[in-house]
Order: C-alpha cells, then sequence, then structure tokens
C-alpha cells in the first residue's frame, strides 16, 4: 500500500522554498509569512522522519531527502498548474448549453443570439427548448432560462424580465373599413387564444380582458387556440386575427413594424423570466459572459422602448 502523503500546503511551501533556496521568496510567492514557510516545511519532515532543507550562510541547501524529492514534486506542481488552465479554459470556450422556454427562444434569444456569438466566437451555445424542469447533473445543462414565479430550491435564481400582457394584431388587420378603435370593436375581428401551460393565476385570458375593459358583448371564447405563445404571435403576424400576446415576445415583431398595438392596456402578470443555474456553474466564465450579455439585452431593450432610434 501506498504510505499517506504530507498535507499538500506543506509539499507546496517545500516546493516553492526548494525552488528560490529561500523562505523570503518563497513566503512572496505563495501570499505567507516566512514563519509560516518554516512552519509548513517542518511539518514535512515530521511527517517523512527526515530534514529536507538546511541553512548554508545565508541561504538554504536541499537535503538528500529534499533532492530526491524536489524534481518531482516541481514537476507535480507544474502539472497540476497545467490541469487548472485546461480547466479555465474550458469555462471560457466549448458548449455551452442552455435551457430556454420555447417560446422565449423563439422569439426572443433567437434573434438576438447572433450578437453574443460574435462577441464570443470560441463558445457554442446549444439552445435546447424545453418547458421541463432541468436535471443540470444529468443533462449537463450550464444554464436555464424559467417562465414562472420563481421559486427553483437550491439554484441560484435571477429574475431577468418581467411580463405583461397586450393586444396585439397586423397592420393591415385594423382598416379603415374596420377600425379598431375600441375594445367593443373586437367583434368584428377573429380572436387569437395563448393556451400555453404556464398556469399563471394572472395571466388573463380574452374572456377576462374584454370584461375588464367593458366589452362584455364581444365573444371572447371564439377563435383559434395555441399551445405556445409564439404560435400566437406568428398567427398575429400572418393577420389571421387579433392575439391578447406576451408583450416582450412580441417586442421585436412590433418594433419591426410586423405588428401594432390597436389599445394601450397592458396587464402587468406576476410571472417573469428568471435566469437559472446551479451555484458551482456560476464559477464557469462561459455562464458569466452570457449572463452579463443576457442582462445587456434587456439593458438595451429597456431603452430602445423609450427611444425607437436606438
Amino acid at each position: 500500500m501506498r504510505r499517506a502523503l504530507p498535507p499538500l500546503n506543506a509539499l507546496r511551501a517545500f516546493e516553492a522554498a526548494a525552488r528560490h533556496l529561500s523562505l523570503t521568496q518563497a513566503a512572496q510567492e505563495l501570499s505567507v509569512t516566512p514563519a509560516a514557510i518554516s512552519h509548513q516545511i517542518r511539518l514535512l519532515e515530521d511527517h517523512i522522519g527526515m530534514p529536507v532543507l538546511q541553512r548554508s550562510g545565508r541561504g538554504l541547501v536541499l537535503t538528500d531527502a529534499g533532492a530526491a524529492a524536489f524534481a518531482d514534486l516541481k514537476q507535480g506542481f507544474s502539472h497540476l498548474a497545467a490541469a487548472m488552465d485546461a480547466i479555465d479554459a474550458l469555462g471560457e470556450r466549448g458548449v455551452l448549453r442552455v435551457s430556454v422556454a420555447p417560446s422565449f427562444a423563439a422569439k426572443w434569444l433567437l434573434p438576438r443570439l447572433q450578437d453574443f456569438e460574435q462577441q464570443h466566437p470560441d463558445i457554442d451555445v446549444h439552445v435546447s427548448s424545453s418547458m421541463q424542469l432541468v436535471d443540470f447533473a444529468r443533462d449537463g445543462t450550464d444554464m436555464a432560462i424559467r417562465y414562472g414565479a420563481g421559486n427553483y430550491p437550491e439554484l441560484v435564481v435571477e429574475r431577468l424580465l418581467s411580463e405583461e400582457v397586450v393586444p396585439v394584431c397586423a397592420p393591415s388587420l385594423a382598416s379603415r373599413d374596420r377600425p379598431l378603435a375600441s375594445a367593443a370593436d373586437l367583434k368584428h375581428f377573429t380572436l387569437l387564444h395563448d393556451d400555453s401551460p404556464d398556469n399563471d393565476p394572472s395571466c388573463p385570458s380574452w374572456d377576462m380582458w374584454l370584461r375588464a375593459a367593458d366589452a362584455a358583448e364581444v365573444d371572447g371564447t371564439r377563435g383559434p387556440r395555441f399551445n405556445q405563445s409564439s404560435l400566437v404571435i406568428e398567427a398575429a403576424v400572418l393577420g389571421r386575427g387579433v392575439a391578447l400576446a406576451k408583450h416582450r415576445l412580441a417586442a421585436e415583431d412590433i418594433r419591426r413594424g410586423r405588428l401594432i398595438l390597436p389599445f394601450t392596456d397592458a396587464v402587468p402578470l406576476d410571472f417573469a423570466y428568471f435566469m437559472v443555474s446551479p451555484r458551482a456553474k456560476l464559477n464557469l466564465p462561459k455562464v458569466s459572459f452570457f449572463r452579463d450579455w443576457l442582462r445587456e439585452q434587456v439593458r438595451l431593450m429597456e431603452l430602445a422602448a423609450h427611444d425607437p432610434s436606438i
């Protein structure tokens, strides 16, 4: 059986002192005091039962035991440093696996993702579209973006974006022949319904929205239904009708003029979009880069909402 190894700190102190042949320089390198270096070397000598360094004039020289161990220890610590460099480099390049809610991926993330790829060409973003909870250990996922209440135990959770619901439609749909001047005018239009399984009790249906807008005479139960928010927005872009859409997801289509807001009424929602990661993943530079980039994209989006020229 192999003998028990001495404490790593003792080996590190000896390697530095043997390389410099100076307790003072070893202490400066390791950011400790010369007394601490001397103490660690004594621990090593007690462990192996023989001296490894001895004083000679004003300096140090290796004993036979010290000389026998130094070359391999120096190489060993060099290998350890190379291994950590390799891990650090891996964290700055390679694959970043992100799990994203499908509609957020399609309507918010993907139109912006090229900017991240240009800033970080050594990182390949693998987007997995899913509404399910992520098993980070099993799936190898680095981070997730989820729409919900933000209750994700044992994970680091940061609110990214709030959300609200607004009516939207294609510009061609609201013509002079069939104006959309008030909620009551919706009786002349097809209503598009978002039946995505978000389970957000604060998210209104068309029926609820119409009652709040004093347009109860409009039948809020009729019209096509879609199980993804992105599909509702795409149907509106195609002129299929008026959608009750999540504003953040429809923002790019509104900015590009593919959709308009016939009414200014917006209903804030309790649910929001959250960045979710295990704490250990936050130490990876690629995860930090992506989280910082997401925050910047939100900042730019909010600036553009107040100044369309941005």
